[in-house]
């Protein structure tokens, strides 16, 4: 009788799991997806199981392979060409199903179902939209869980809001005005290690300048966010670097996948653990050591609302979930994002060697023969063109994302509960139609009257995202980079190194694949 109970019991909880996928992806894809046709809104066929993903694989290695063929009956100098039009060669699929489907169309990965969305009308209320039951997608603190967890960048209603009012305070501009210092002594470490390399050399070195800018940019953030225990906070950030570059190549959305103990799994589980392990070390020093000034310290005073004391958050995320997730967000927003940058402004600074004299001229006009501070930064109006333009052609975060909590209408679309939409944020800036004809040149000038003045819809510039979900982060990243390059140009004189190959990346971010490699000249 036992063995009877035991094997009926078993025979449910394999119908249970049956339904339970059946559902996942059969039924709720397939629900989504006619609320939608119904309105008019189609897409390329899924798969049942991969959705669209097999497909957009498939675009993306017939343009490489296509570009690799083009390249070869090229000269030999082909790699110093500088081609900004690239978004059609990282986001086929985009253009392909845009053109035959419209700006509004359908497509999933795996068994997420999405919403591209590149009509302006629609991406304007989706992006300035205030309610809750617009927020982030749930595959974002899942299947990127090793990395966002359910910090700032990834959470959605209270969740986000508590967060949001701990952490954006310390990063507004007058408090980010208080770091210029600190950023200039860490500059100026890099500076002169650049210094050194090209006595060493001769008159130029070649300098593959990525990595360097990843190395300052990860000081400057360490410093920021764990103060005198920056050292550890920069070992911290290392492991996490190899962790987005692993998170890159895990296939999004496809139902089970994370769960495999396969050898990239393993290696992701083994780095979260440790990341995770290394953080609380940090976060115990800090109380027995007692309070500092930094990002650290505010997520430690906010976790205080997670300790089962508040009713609305103790539920949701625990103190110490609040605080490690916290502190990567922290990494991936401000660190990654700001080296990126970085080295995509040099690597264009190096190609137009106008613009490099015009800034260089600018900054030693402001300047003179000093170090930059808070009110000399906001007088660089060409070196700020100049990034403006850099994040427009390179930015690093690719798409804005959110998920519908509830039945919303926007533009007149019934948005179902669950779907999740998603706006291309490189599509948009490199939009002829929006930007003119030379949309896909370096053209800064295009910024000499701000945003407003340089596309017809403002909004369609969101490389810091933009309305209630903007990255409260942007104020340290923009001077960050103001005080990085202003100190580079003003003792260098930079140009493209004939080993450098222009190959922009999709690795969750926009990167040199190759790297940036610049030959440097002391001024």
């Amino acid at each position: 009788m036992s063995i009877v109970v035991e094997v009926v019991g078993a025979l449910g909880a394999v119908l249970i799991v049956l339904i339970h996928f059946l559902h996942v992806l059969v039924l709720r894809p397939k629900s989504l997806r006619t609320k939608l046709h119904k309105q008019g809104i189609h897409g390329p066929t899924p798969h049942f199981y991969f959705g669209n993903t097999l497909q957009m694989k498939t675009l993306v290695l017939q343009q490489q392979e296509s570009q690799a063929k083009h390249k070869q009956q090229e000269d030999e100098d082909v790699c110093v060409s500088i081609s900004h039009n690239w978004t059609s060669t990282l986001f086929p699929h985009i253009h392909k199903w845009r053109n035959q489907y419209g700006p509004i169309y359908l497509f999933s990965i795996g068994s997420i179902q999405r919403l591209m969305v590149t009509d302006m009308e629609m991406v304007k209320e989706i992006i300035l939209n205030t309610s809750l039951n617009l927020g982030k997608p749930s595959y974002l603190s899942k299947d990127m869980r090793p990395l966002l967890g359910q910090g700032m960048v990834s959470s959605s209603g209270l969740i986000w809001a508590h967060q949001r009012k701990i952490i954006a305070p310390e990063l507004y501009l007058d408090q980010v005005k208080a770091m210029v210092d600190q950023i200039v002594d860490s500059s100026n470490i890099m500076i002169r290690s650049w210094e050194s390399r090209i006595e060493r050399d001769g008159v130029v070195s070649e300098i593959k300048v990525d990595e360097d800018l990843r190395s300052l940019s990860a000081d400057i953030i360490a410093r920021a966010c764990f103060g005198s225990n920056y050292v550890q906070g920069k070992e911290i950030f290392t492991k996490l670097r190899d962790l987005l570059k692993l998170l890159s190549k895990i296939y999004v959305g496809i139902p089970g996948f994370r769960y495999l103990p396969n050898k990239s799994n393993r290696q992701i589980w083994r780095l979260e653990k440790d990341i995770n392990s290394n953080i609380s070390k940090l976060v115990k020093q800090r109380q027995e050591e007692g309070c500092e000034q930094d990002l650290l310290q505010m997520i430690l005073e906010g976790a205080k609302n997670c300790d089962g004391n508040d009713g609305l958050l103790s539920n949701s995320i625990s103190r110490d979930r609040f605080i490690i997730d916290n502190c990567k967000t922290i990494f991936f927003a401000g660190h990654d994002t700001t080296s990126i940058t970085a080295s995509w402004c040099l690597m264009l600074l190096a190609t137009y060697q106008d613009w490099q004299d015009r800034v260089r001229a600018e900054v030693l006009e402001v300047c003179g023969n000093g170090n930059p501070d808070a009110s000399k930064l906001r007088n660089m109006k060409t070196l700020t063109m100049v990034i403006q333009e850099t994040l427009r052609l390179y930015s690093p975060i690719v798409f804005v994302e959110r998920t519908a909590f509830q039945d919303i209408n926007i533009k007149g679309i019934k948005v179902p509960k669950g779907m999740n939409m998603q706006i291309p944020i490189p599509i948009l800036q490199h939009d002829i139609d929006l930007w003119g004809p030379d949309a896909h040149k370096f053209n800064p000038e295009r910024f000499a009257n701000g945003v407003l003045g340089a596309c017809k819809i403002p909004q369609a510039y969101m490389p810091f995202g933009i309305g209630a979900r903007v990255c409260p982060g942007q104020h340290l990243s923009m001077i960050e980079l103001k005080v990085i390059l202003s100190l580079i140009l003003s003792k260098f004189r930079l140009s493209l190194s004939s080993s450098y190959c222009h190959s922009p990346a999709f690795r969750l971010l926009i990167e040199p694949c190759q790297g940036v490699v610049l030959n440097t000249t002391r001024i």
